[in-house]
């Protein structure tokens, strides 16, 4: 199909790479004596010229799309105080965090324009990117393609002993996909209401259609991040005058929950929609030469996107003739012992089906509306159940996320598991067209209510989403037991005066946020976290 958007030209803009995010101070938890960094982050409109001389508008965190990039020692917590003045309520979810329900970003706990909300992370799980992304209710897919997204890494020292390619930026680049469609203006086109997905004619990395970047005869890392709303990726690297029947390979070395096993040799990379995957590509064989990433719309027709005509392009890597120094770098042949949870059951625990239920995306035929009927599970804490994901249907495919857990991929109905998949652990699982996928999971640390759903935002949005509960309690309803309801009162939003965040006053001065910090940690939330992460 021809693009709609108007034509840009390929590969002549330089790859951005998001800043990394700085904590505003960093100070000691009074109760575990471990370090705590707090961080401020603004939501506000900005404008873009992605058309030369033709201004976009945009929402992004700190004004910039994708936001800054959280790089986080493992042990060391954060609060992240996130001030919304922006347009559009918002929710922020710290994607692949085991996070208390309340700082989960639960669809329902949104901060309007005017207020701010503190989300406290517990940063003990292995080494591994997250990201965070807005989740507010009905307005998520519109939230996030306008900008509302970043990268959240943690850095593991035990990941660094094993001498990957590093440097945040220099060898260890974020590659944060997303797809758009533009007006005949260079404005963003809106997509408004839609039934089923917005898939974009334009993909774009790290903010910029078709980018280049400069590269040196090495190894270097690449952190992989599908942020688009609807538009799942075939990924694959060829040189530019080659085609899908010259693919060169490359190492696939974490997922979702961090280091894979070992590296997986591969020349193609799936990457649904939320999905993370890291690899080592060595271009010491190509000097001088062209690399181009590109993509395959369908997906092989394991997807439904729409092929538009440029949508196989997405960047280019100019090989220089030589490095500026040695690479020191490995890829070694075990990267880690992956703490893949204990088989209690060959059978099921649950079953969900995801499908569309009279006009509306429905899982078991509920919608995240019916707040009487959407809790679908009770887990005991600490439990390993197998859940079995179905969708039956051949017109659409539903990447699904599990919040609070990571879980290994066990089987699918179409026998199509990747190795690179089998290797680690992930949060999220993609149904293709009708396909049936059984995922095995230990539902711990916490006590609370957590939700899953499809990350398709168009479907989530439109409300095929549903929660889990960890306490088993026998009725509906939350237990007000602390950290248990995600939308624990005390933890909700907060309005400031209109000019508390420029002024630092309120309750931005150093004495109320230090007091903030003290409160907010005296109640231990995430106590024994590092004997139960992985």
């Amino acid at each position: 199909m021809a693009q709609i958007s108007p034509v840009l030209p390929f590969y002549e803009k330089r790859l951005p790479i998001p800043p990394q995010k700085q904590p505003e101070l960093t100070t000691t938890n009074p109760e575990t004596g471990g370090p705590v960094q707090y961080y401020e982050v603004e939501i506000k409109p900005f404008t873009q010229e992605i058309y030369e001389g033709m201004p976009a508008q945009f929402t992004g965190y700190d004004g910039i799309s994708p936001g800054p990039t959280f790089i986080v020692p493992r042990g060391t917590e954060a609060i992240v105080r996130f001030v919304n003045n922006g347009l559009n309520e918002t929710s922020v979810h710290l994607h692949g965090s085991y996070s208390r329900a309340p700082f989960d970003g639960w669809a329902e706990d949104v901060t309007q324009p005017g207020e701010y909300k503190d989300y406290y992370y517990p940063n003990q799980q292995s080494g591994r990117m997250l990201w965070y992304h807005d989740h507010a209710m009905h307005i998520t897919a519109q939230n996030a393609y306008r900008g509302l997204a970043g990268a959240y890494i943690l850095h593991d020292e035990a990941e660094d002993a094993l001498n990957l390619p590093s440097g945040y930026g220099e060898f260890d680049i974020p590659l944060i996909l997303s797809s758009k469609q533009y007006n005949e203006d260079g404005t963003l086109f809106d997509f408004g209401t839609v039934a089923g997905a917005w898939y974009g004619d334009v993909p774009h990395v790290n903010g910029i259609p078709w980018p280049f970047m400069d590269v040196e005869p090495r190894k270097y890392r690449f952190r992989f991040l599908n942020a688009a709303i609807s538009r799942n990726f075939g990924l694959y690297f060829t040189e530019s005058t080659g085609d899908e029947d010259s693919k060169i390979p490359f190492h696939v070395i974490a997922s979702d929950a961090g280091l894979l096993e070992r590296p997986v040799e591969t020349s193609d990379l799936r990457a649904a929609l939320a999905e993370r995957w890291e690899i080592v590509f060595d271009f010491t064989e190509f000097t001088g030469q062209t690399i181009d990433l590109r993509n395959v719309p369908s997906i092989s027709n394991l997807g439904t996107e729409i092929s538009f005509e440029n949508m196989d392009k997405i960047m280019r890597f100019n090989v220089a003739a030589e490095t500026s120094a040695a690479d020191n770098s490995v890829l070694p042949e075990t990267l880690r012992e992956v703490p893949f949870p204990t088989p209690t059951t060959a059978d099921p625990t649950h079953s969900f089906l995801f499908a569309r239920t009279n006009n509306q995306w429905t899982i078991n035929g509920v919608g995240f509306s019916d707040p009487v009927n959407r809790l679908l599970a009770n887990v005991s804490v600490g439990t390993v159940e197998r859940w079995e994901l179905s969708n039956t249907s051949p017109f659409w495919s539903h990447p699904i996320h599990i919040h609070l857990i990571d879980m290994r991929i066990v089987s699918r109905s179409s026998g199509r598991v990747e190795e690179y998949e089998t290797a680690g652990l992930k949060d999220v699982v993609w149904l293709a067209k009708d396909e049936t996928a059984v995922v095995e999971a230990h539902y711990a640390p916490w006590a609370g209510v957590y939700m899953f759903h499809c990350h398709n935002l168009i479907h989530e949005d439109d409300d095929m989403m549903a929660a889990f509960n960890t306490t088993v309690l026998p009725e509906l309803g939350y237990n007000q037991t602390t950290y248990i309801d995600p939308m624990e009162a005390e933890w909700r939003s907060k309005p400031m005066g209109a000019s508390d965040f420029s002024t630092r006053s309120g309750q931005f001065t150093e004495d109320e946020i230090i007091e903030r910090i003290q409160f907010m940690t005296s109640f231990r939330p995430y106590e024994n976290a590092e004997a139960e992460s992985n």
